[in-house]
């Protein structure tokens, strides 16, 4: 299944992308998919409603906004240097273990929406990522059975404003976790749809020049070990989300480094996902 929701913001609406690719609304049998819709057997049943040809359901209009596909979730987990091109480009080493930071959930955006930065933002930089989002309460999770906690897998993109985040003392999170800094999308693709997570091409375009081209098999810490792994230092909930990592391509990796600038145009995809776009504007 692939879910989205759809509608201005903090007015989303949930549906469904059939297999021909229409778009259908599912706000008369669910409200959200948010932590409760997964929390109580919602994939399940939004899979018997459609395949019972989505009763009461209509078409979702050509024009509306197309939202991140899940509402905003307790919690955004990210994996950093998680491919070992990406950690050489970056700089500090290759980690053993993996290295967590967290995005403000205030962050997550729709798939188009446009990236907004404040004029004091200069060093503003896109990570393509393979997002989980989780479908059951996890802690303590045996790596035998991470798998039975994933709902299904989204495209996101990391903005980053690197100034904030490695030249302004503290965690990252401080130039991870801007509005507008995690959109994602276009859809949730449920985990049956996905053979395997790690055989996953990750691309990204600035103004159409491709910067990003990573395949998720390598990643050096997988995602059954992932959800494993942070379930043992926080409990995961329902529509929880965990990106993954980021292959090389950064703007902060190029020499001399490329940042994004206003009027700038970013794409990003997974191609067995689909892609998203966000155009860079100023808060002025």
């Amino acid at each position: 299944m692939r879910l989205i929701r759809h509608g201005d913001p903090g007015r989303e609406s949930p549906g469904v992308m059939l297999d021909d690719g229409r778009l259908v609304d599912a706000s008369t049998e669910f409200r959200d998919f948010d932590e409760g819709f997964f929390a109580c057997g919602g994939l399940e049943s939004l899979r018997s409603w459609i395949d019972d040809g989505c009763p009461g359901g209509t078409s979702v209009a050509d024009d509306i906004r197309i939202a991140s596909p899940v509402a905003r979730p307790s919690k955004l987990i990210c994996v950093g240097k998680n491919y070992v091109d990406h950690a050489r480009e970056f700089g500090g080493g290759v980690p053993d273990e993996p290295v967590l930071f967290m995005k403000a959930t205030t962050a997550c955006s729709g798939p188009y929406d446009d990236v907004v930065i404040p004029s004091t933002c200069k060093k503003l930089d896109y990570e393509v990522e393979l997002a989980i989002v989780i479908s059951q309460t996890g802690k303590n999770v045996a790596d035998q059975d991470a798998m039975s906690y994933v709902a299904g897998y989204t495209v996101l993109c990391d903005y980053s404003e690197r100034a904030w985040q490695k030249e302004h003392c503290g965690q990252w999170v401080k130039g991870k976790s801007l509005d507008t800094f995690a959109p994602f999308g276009p859809c949730l693709v449920t985990s049956d749809e996905i053979d395997d997570p790690h055989s996953l091409c990750l691309w990204t375009k600035v103004n159409g020049d491709k910067r990003q081209n990573g395949w998720s098999g390598n990643m050096m810490f997988s995602v059954p070990y992932l959800v494993s792994y942070i379930s043992k230092y926080m409990t995961l909930l329902p529509g929880d989300i965990i990106a993954t990592g980021t292959p090389a391509g950064v703007g902060m990796g190029m020499d001399p480094p490329h940042y994004l600038s206003v009027g700038d145009q970013v794409e990003l995809g997974i191609k067995e996902i689909g892609s998203i776009a966000q155009r860079v504007i100023s808060d002025a």
